[in-house]
């Protein structure tokens, strides 16, 4: 249920296992639909731009443009900013910003971009609503999401069924839809924007390091981030069923067989 008005509550945190999954994001696995509209010279407003990998890629691809990096975290955007300059991009900024409430003038970027931030928001309706203020007429505004209850994996270890319960209910609990994706296009027609098209992709982790990168840092976002601390302090499940979760990452990540997908939905709308 959207709650319009309602601050974003973002269930992870910015525990090191979180940034270590934002910070192997490229424009390649995360924006590769956004890619072929890009000119060199576009202004391009980047949301929830966390520790700054998808915004430095889209640095590279508009080098006679700029391109501008916002997140609410004072820790994430540090973490960009000194990405940025150990790569030597001086056309990337950043600064802290709520996608609810741009502090940009109306018509300011060719691209405004937002990854896995819909699924956060109490209202996303109006966030795209926003994010359609601030860009210019004929450009573009490209959305990207996943899809919780789409996700799948092998084998069947029993404690991710709980995982992905007990996740979805954190989520919803805090105002966000945790399967955004399927929910993408809906989204943008009520927001009223004009020429849509939807697509979607996949992440899949299916190697040993993979799965070893996968599971251990979502055995440690079980019992240690902002998400454990909203899971048990809102009585979804004990100190017990984290540890229990935790266990289940771990036990998927030692079969040799094992292997999840996340399909995410994507929006390019031109404006």
């Amino acid at each position: 249920m959207e709650r319009p008005g309602e601050p974003a509550v973002y269930i992870h945190g910015h525990h090191e296992s979180v940034l270590r999954s934002h910070r192997r994001r490229t424009v390649a696995d995360s924006a590769a639909y956004l890619v072929p509209v890009l000119e060199p010279y576009m202004k391009i407003l980047d949301i929830g731009c966390g520790p700054g990998t998808i915004t430095a890629g889209l640095a590279g691809l508009v080098p006679q443009g700029q391109v501008t990096g916002i997140d609410p975290a004072a820790g994430a955007l540090e973490a960009a900013r000194a990405f940025t300059r150990e790569r030597g991009l001086d056309n990337v900024c950043f600064s802290a910003g709520n996608v609810q409430a741009l502090e940009f003038a109306d018509g300011s970027f060719d691209v405004v971009h937002a990854h896995q931030v819909l699924q956060y928001l109490g209202d996303p309706v109006s966030a795209l609503r926003e994010m359609r203020r601030v860009c210019k007429p004929g450009g573009f505004i490209a959305v990207r999401d996943a899809d919780y209850a789409a996700m799948s994996w092998y084998p069947q270890v029993p404690g991710l069924e709980e995982w992905r319960s007990l996740y979805q209910r954190v989520a919803r609990s805090g105002g966000g839809e945790p399967d955004a994706g399927r929910r993408l296009l809906s989204w943008a027609q009520r927001a009223g924007l004009p020429d849509i098209t939807a697509t979607a992709s996949a992440w899949c982790y299916a190697t040993a390091e993979d799965r070893a990168w996968w599971s251990g840092l979502w055995a440690d976002r079980a019992v240690a981030t902002e998400f454990a601390t909203l899971a048990a302090g809102g009585g979804h499940t004990d100190w017990a069923g984290l540890k229990r979760v935790s266990a289940a990452w771990q036990e998927w990540g030692q079969h040799e067989d094992a292997w999840f997908t996340i399909l995410n939905s994507e929006l390019l709308c031109r404006v």
